[in-house]
């Protein structure tokens, strides 16, 4: 009795045995409604297919010189010091190259005593002359020789007294030399007038000593002397805010056993484990 034939029987698809039919070449439809990929796999809903292929992102023209630059290395701690000086004396150039120059001119007044008076009684009354000088009483004269406000004549007018001799200085400022010679003229003159409207009972007379020229060269500090001003004051700073900037890599105290502050502090232990405390 002859076996049955082992040949294999054609499937529904016609394909030969061992094949699936998901296999089979071609593309595969979604089931749940998503997008696929040109490699069949379904992508998830709602979200946008990618690109095949992606154009590169044009350099910057700067980055390959960019990439082999070096970071620059930090200055150290003192260069704060030579830094604020060179700011200080910046900034004293720049002031004394834009400042308006001032002018200052002196004009000078004795006081003589009478024939019944002493010199001590003069050098008294040149004390208090030169107190009241400046009041509104005394610059109210001045002010039609001054062409100015009595205001701006006690801004502009300073007078000084010497301990040892009855003399009064004025000393008047202003923009041009020739109006600060006019102003110090013009209020020696009003201080002579009205203290010699009472020599006969004061026994005490004002007299012009010195009249006040123009002035050749500015009162003001010139640019180098600024500048130098300006050298000291930034120097100090710098020098101040070293002191007061704490040093890099300082490290803070750390608690410890006392007498030892850099020794380490003690570690904290931390919970135990649930199964231990379960067992004890």
């Amino acid at each position: 009795m002859s076996a049955p034939s082992s040949a294999p029987s054609p499937t529904k698809s016609g394909s030969p045995s061992g094949s699936s039919p998901s296999s089979s070449p071609g593309p595969s439809t979604p089931s749940d409604g998503g997008t696929s990929t040109s490699s069949g796999t379904p992508s998830a809903p709602g979200t946008p297919s990618a690109p095949e292929s992606r154009l590169p992102r044009p350099l910057h023209p700067l980055r390959p010189f960019l990439t082999r630059l070096t970071p620059l290395p930090r200055p150290p701690r003192w260069s704060l010091l030579p830094a604020c000086a060179a700011l200080g004396a910046l900034a004293g150039g720049a002031y004394g190259l834009l400042q308006t120059p001032e002018y200052t001119a002196t004009s000078y007044v004795v006081a003589v005593p009478q024939a019944k008076s002493d010199p001590a009684t003069a050098l008294g009354f040149a004390q208090a002359y030169g107190r009241v000088a400046t009041q509104l009483a005394v610059l109210g004269d001045a002010q039609v020789a001054a062409r100015v406000s009595p205001a701006e004549l006690q801004d502009r007018v300073k007078v000084a007294t010497s301990p040892d001799a009855p003399m009064i200085s004025v000393a008047a400022s202003a923009t041009r030399p020739d109006e600060a010679a006019t102003l110090a003229n013009a209020v020696a003159r009003a201080l002579t007038t009205s203290a010699n409207h009472t020599k006969s009972s004061t026994q005490v007379k004002l007299l012009p000593f010195s009249r006040a020229v123009a002035p050749t060269a500015p009162s003001s500090l010139s640019t180098p002397v600024s500048a130098l001003v300006g050298l000291c004051a930034g120097g100090l700073l710098g020098g101040l805010a070293l002191l007061v900037r704490p040093r890099a890599g300082a490290r803070p105290a750390r608690s410890g056993t006392p007498g030892t502050p850099d020794a380490p502090g003690a570690a904290v232990p931390g919970p135990a484990p649930a199964e231990v405390r379960s067992g004890a």
